[in-house]
């Protein structure tokens, strides 16, 4: 039998969570067709791995490049992590399907952003976009609930009418039909933070009769985190649906002691049946639009009437008296700038909003309602509210998968702006480098076994995941001595160190640590 490509002597770490074993890989075409002994003669490429490790291709559970990949579509910053499939259209935020005002303002967004033409409108359509562009890494998507409901009912604070919520049942059964592998939703953000969980349940339903997961971001990872993941405990009961609960943490200093009880409410839940697991990024900030502080009534009716409220000085106060209720007061110093749109604002990119507001001469509340305005609601920002004992304790947890919240981008080009989050550059190498290598918190099977099978079988990919014969050729050769990460947040376009190659069905797309321009990803379909 004669390979494509043969790698020999590699220590290979199978995603089982099982210890390491050294033997060759013979690749066919785009699947493994050996592990064992096999000699060089019978392959057209060798890739001599020795003194390297091999692991299946590492899976990013909670993405957000659904966008990216269509500006460009060498996803730089996953690919050279060693992610090679890609979950998008979660914290209920998709690319598809969409409808309506949504998707004009997306378009408006992404053209004068990005260059970038939106033309479709339902999963199909999008799917077919990615695959005539090309893309470097797999993806598979999942349906966002708040792009849904936004584009049945805009972003009012009502439950669905009969008719809306035939819609919104109807849409999600084509999505699911379509390949979709779920359904993300994003309790936070708006319109979902005015859905109820019967609204939920109902939908979930949908999804769970046709195979599907609900990933959600929850609706407090704070003050009232105990009673969101009671909440998403009671959709999954009740709507009989596998339940991810995304990048868990607890906010803000005041809530670190409550992680005993959220790992008693979660682990009680699988207990009793459950099925529930989570994804964590190894860092110690969240990132997410700067809006995100702002209270919910102030999103409804869209962005035009979001920037009118801003506007005006009486409506301000009363939205600042209740910013003041959920916000510590000293908390402002702890929230960091990451990327407007205009050039007007570029210097205010790295600066905390304390910083920025001494820089314009202004009371803390009226630069972030100004800057919000001036940026027409557009403004990123990093929020350092986590402990670093709570992260190691989470990351030895069983249940939990590793995803980097972060969408692919460059270190040039129009996805080189800004200051993005390092997890954007760094979550996976990061793992393997301070996690395994230097702090022993995690040993290297466990940790790929995070990053690999365990996310493809919680989506129910039974072809990626694993080193064994008949898989798919996803995989990553690195070294445990380098591997590591280099992007910081004052300098975050920095790709890792330790990756040597990464092949992405039967294609090296990575060599030596250097993009090759391949574009090997698929989309894949539920």
């Amino acid at each position: 039998m004669i390979c494509n490509m043969l790698i020999k002597d590699a220590d290979i770490y199978d995603g089982s969570g099982m210890l390491p074993f050294r033997a060759d890989i013979g690749i066919i075409g785009d699947r493994i067709s050996k592990v064992g002994r096999i000699e060089a003669r019978d392959a057209e490429e060798v890739i001599d791995a020795g003194g390297l490790a091999i692991s299946p291709g590492f899976v990013d559970i909670h993405s957000h490049s659904d966008y990216y990949l269509l500006i460009n579509p060498f996803a730089e910053s996953k690919i050279r992590q060693g992610v090679t499939t890609e979950i998008g259209g979660n914290c209920g935020y998709s690319a598809a399907p969409i409808r309506g005002e949504v998707l004009e303002e997306r378009k408006r967004s992404y053209r004068e952003s990005y260059d970038l033409d939106l033309d479709w409108t339902d999963l199909n359509g999008y799917f077919d976009r990615l695959a005539g562009k090309g893309i470097s890494v797999n993806y598979a998507a999942l349906l966002g609930y708040n792009t849904i409901r936004d584009s049945v009912m805009g972003r009012e604070d009502r439950a669905p009418g009969e008719d809306e919520i035939k819609r919104i049942s109807d849409t999600i059964l084509s999505g699911m039909k379509a390949g979709a592998y779920g359904i993300s939703v994003g309790f936070i953000y708006p319109p979902a933070c005015y859905a109820d969980k019967g609204e939920l349940i109902d939908s979930c339903r949908i999804v769970s009769e046709n195979g599907g997961i609900l990933a959600t971001h929850i609706r407090s990872e704070g003050i009232k985190i105990l009673e969101a993941i009671e909440e998403v405990i009671n959709i999954g009961r009740e709507a009989d649906i596998p339940v991810q609960i995304s990048h868990l943490k607890t906010s803000g200093e005041d809530n670190w002691k409550k992680i005993d009880a959220v790992f008693d409410l979660i682990e009680s839940a699988i207990d009793r049946g459950l099925d529930l697991s989570c994804d964590r990024y190894p860092y110690l900030a969240g990132n997410t639009g700067l809006q995100a502080v702002l209270p919910n009534r102030v999103f409804e009716g869209g962005v035009e009437l979001q920037i009118e409220r801003l506007r005006n000085r009486e409506t301000r106060r009363g939205i600042k008296e209740d910013m003041l209720k959920e916000m510590i007061p000293d908390a402002w110093d702890k929230v960091v700038i990451s990327e407007v749109i205009s050039d007007k604002n570029k210097d205010l990119e790295g600066k905390s909003v304390k910083e920025g507001a001494g820089i314009r001469g202004s009371d803390v509340f009226d630069f972030i309602f100004d800057l919000l305005v001036e940026e027409r609601t557009e403004v990123d920002a990093l929020f350092f509210s986590m402990s670093e004992e709570n992260l190691h304790r989470i990351l030895l947890k069983p249940y939990i998968m590793i995803g980097s919240d972060s969408g692919a981008r460059a270190a040039y080009g129009p996805l080189g702006r800004g200051r993005p989050h390092p997890r954007t550059f760094g979550t996976f190498p990061r793992i393997l480098g301070r996690y395994v290598r230097d702090t022993g918190l995690l040993d290297l099977p466990t940790a790929i076994k995070k990053m690999t099978s365990d996310p493809c079988r919680r989506l129910g990919i039974d072809d990626r995941g694993l080193i064994k014969e008949g898989m798919y050729a996803d995989i990553v050769i690195f070294n445990p001595a380098e591997i590591s990460d280099t992007a910081t947040y004052e300098h975050p376009f920095k790709y890792p160190s330790g990756i040597e190659y990464v092949i992405v069905n039967g294609v090296v797309t990575v060599k030596k640590g250097e993009h090759t321009r391949a574009l090997a990803g698929r989309v894949l379909r539920r």
